[in-house]
Order: C-alpha cells, then structure tokens, then sequence
C-alpha cells in the first residue's frame, strides 16, 4: 500500500493561534494562521490568470486568529479568520507544499 504525503490522518486547530496537521507519512505541519492568511489562494487574494499574489501579506494584523476550520469534502479546509476573510479554500496538497516547517523549506 502506498502512502499519500498529502492525505491527513489528524486534524487539530490549536487554540486560536496555529492548526496542526500529521500527514499519512508521519509527518507534522503546525501552521501559524496568519501564515495561512498570507497565503489565501481565493481569487480575490491571489490572481485566477497569473496565479500572481494580490494580497501583500503585511497587511494582514500581527494577531489574526482562526476562529473556524471546516472541512470541505476530504480534500480540502475552509478557515474563517478573525479578519473577517471567509473565501479561501486550502487543499490538502497545498497545505502540504505550504509547510512551514524548516525541513521542509529546505527542500
């Protein structure tokens, strides 16, 4: 059986400050949501054409806190920010390229 690197085995919002997801593969992302923020891919946040970023990820504030996470069908989450920003959608294949954990960033 082979494994899949960007299919959850656990989910787990972090008080109001960061989501944690373990990947199949064993490893563990811990998102800032304001790094999740920065890095909103909806169409007003980001260009549908270009795939250029609209958003500059200073504006967002220092203390952004997640107030929701959704699940959306099995490939995806829906966060709600405090921000008021309710748009973005987040694959599970890009939260996973989103990593930003040091090991990762290396790569």
């Amino acid at each position: 059986m082979r494994i899949d690197p960007t299919k959850p085995v656990e989910l787990k919002k972090q008080g109001q400050e960061q989501f944690k997801i373990r990947w199949e593969d064993g490893h563990e992302s811990v998102y800032p949501f304001r790094y999740l923020r920065q890095n909103c891919g909806c169409a007003g946040c980001r260009s549908e054409i270009t795939g250029e970023k609209l958003l500059n990820p200073e504006t967002i504030p220092a203390d952004l806190k997640g107030l929701k996470v959704e699940l959306v069908g099995n490939y995806a989450l829906h966060f709600v920010f405090s921000d008021q920003h309710t748009t973005g959608i987040y694959p599970f294949k890009v939260l996973r390229e989103l990593c930003p954990c040091p090991e990762c960033n290396s790569i």
